[in-house]
Order: structure tokens, then sequence, then C-alpha cells
């Protein structure tokens, strides 16, 4: 999986609206043309983005294709963001504490 492109897919309003209505349940291309107000053929290429960043999956049903979100992205995503606030938790927030290392460099030059 590919945060970066995940993200990148995701930063679209239309594109996250999209997956947003997927997480609700199964849609077509008709269904989420109706429902969001846009044509078929816009939601068609922003399923394809979706589709590119592993995001969502289609299945046929007769002349129609239903889109999905993918489970392995949700985890995925799901573990990365966790990561994220778990690092976050630890991280020394002292606004008057620089650790970065352009401090150090400089701090051993006043030394």
């Amino acid at each position: 999986m590919n945060l970066a492109k995940q993200l990148k897919a995701l930063g679209d309003p239309t594109r996250l609206k999209i997956f947003q209505a997927l997480l609700e349940r199964k849609h077509c291309v008709r269904s989420l043309s109706n429902k969001l107000g846009i044509t078929e053929s816009a939601i068609s290429q922003h399923l394809k983005v979706l589709k590119e960043a592993s995001l969502v999956y289609g299945e046929r049903y007769g002349y129609h294709v239903h889109y999905f979100p993918t489970q392995e992205a949700l985890d995925f995503l799901s573990a990365e963001f966790l990561t994220m606030k778990g690092k976050s938790k630890v991280l020394d927030r002292d606004p008057n504490v620089c650790n970065c290392s352009f401090r150090r460099k400089q701090d051993e030059h006043t030394h």
C-alpha cells in the first residue's frame, strides 16, 4: 500500500465524498452520480483514481459494476493513523526545547 498515493487520492473533495458514500453502502456509477449530482463520466474518472490507489474495487452484477472500499486499504490507513497517533502522544511538546539537528550543531559550535 502507498500511503502518499492514497492520501493524494482522498485529498480531492469529490473523491473523498465518493469514498465516504461507499463506506455507507455499495454504489454503481449511476447511483453515485445521482447521490452527488455529478456526471457519470466524472464519477468514473474519480473511481479510476481511487482504484489506482487501491482504495476501492468493483464487482460486476449483470450490466452494472458496484463499488466497495477495499478492506486492505481501510486496515492499512487505520494502522498508519494509529501509528501517527502513538508517535504524537510521546512527542515532546515543550515549546522552549528544540531537539532538531540544526539546533544541536549550533550548540556544539558555541561550546
